[in-house]
């Protein structure tokens, strides 16, 4: 017999407007029986380079949006900061109907804002996945080489300049096979500048270290072998300094999320569905 596939739940997006700031979400409905999880992109992100890893997650309904001057979101007036985020966060899934718990997965510089969000709201926030993130300004740095070619939002709107410096910029999966690098580029919608420079502002001055070891959340901590961006001796101090959190870690870059999708959902999967301790 042929396996039967499952059909695939196509996103909903919409624009929802909280307090004079429109947001693009995304929404891919799901198993009603679960909470759904909340995903926080990295910087410069839109919701469509993770639309992958969100159809592989199968039945785990999904909630991403575009942060405030990425993707289809309007920057905001002034800057902001991640406990600003967290706020504005928790009003979209109240207008969304989404009144009861969350899981929370955040990735690289969207792992600062879960991290923020889990300590804001600890009972909004049942599960929390960290993936490819540090604990903020006190972390173990990229090397000057690395950060020179990401400090700006070039990477996403010159196609020529991500195929130079992804494989330095990313690691893992990206150093072997540069055609990765141009389906990369087909998801892509470059980030306005000031929309940028905010993200950036948020992560000045921000650590969690001081109260990681208050979050009560169970924790998978995600991150890749070969990550130039965030050194993977990030990843460990997450763990050892959260009290209920798993270290997972995974041969590859900086965007394991994008190169092996299936595998990954299936870990984040499995522990989003793990009965409590």
């Amino acid at each position: 017999m042929q396996p039967v596939s499952k059909p695939v739940r196509a996103m909903e997006i919409q624009w929802v407007d909280l307090d004079g700031q429109l947001l693009r979400v995304g929404i891919r409905r799901g198993s009603a029986a679960a909470p759904p999880l909340v995903i926080f992109n990295g910087i410069g992100a839109n919701l469509e380079l993770l639309e992958p890893f969100v159809e592989a997650l199968e039945d785990v309904e999904v909630v991403i949006f575009d942060i405030p001057g990425v993707g289809g979101s309007p920057a905001p007036r002034a800057p902001y900061r991640f406990s600003k985020l967290s706020v504005l966060t928790d009003k979209l899934l109240s207008k969304l109907g989404y009144d009861g718990p969350v899981d929370v997965l955040g990735v690289s510089w969207g792992g600062a804002l879960a991290q923020q969000f889990a300590l804001r709201y600890p009972t909004r926030c049942r599960r929390l996945v960290l993936v490819a993130t540090t604990p903020g300004v006190i972390m173990v740095p990229a090397r000057l080489s690395v950060l020179f070619k990401m400090i700006g939002p070039r990477r996403y709107r010159d196609p020529a300049f991500l195929q130079e410096v992804g494989a330095d910029i990313y690691g893992g999966m990206y150093r072997r096979n540069p055609e990765l690098l141009k389906e990369h580029t087909h998801h892509i919608r470059p980030p306005a500048g000031r929309g940028y420079v905010y993200q950036l502002l948020a992560l000045c001055g921000w650590s969690s270290l001081p109260w990681l070891g208050r979050l009560r959340q169970p924790t998978l901590v995600m991150h890749g072998d070969d990550d130039p961006i965030v050194p993977l001796v990030n990843a460990r101090v997450l763990a050892a300094r959260i009290r209920h959190s798993t270290l997972h870690v995974i041969e590859d870059g900086h965007l394991f999320l994008v190169t092996q999708t299936s595998r990954v959902a299936h870990v984040v999967r499995d522990f989003l569905q793990r009965e409590a301790c």
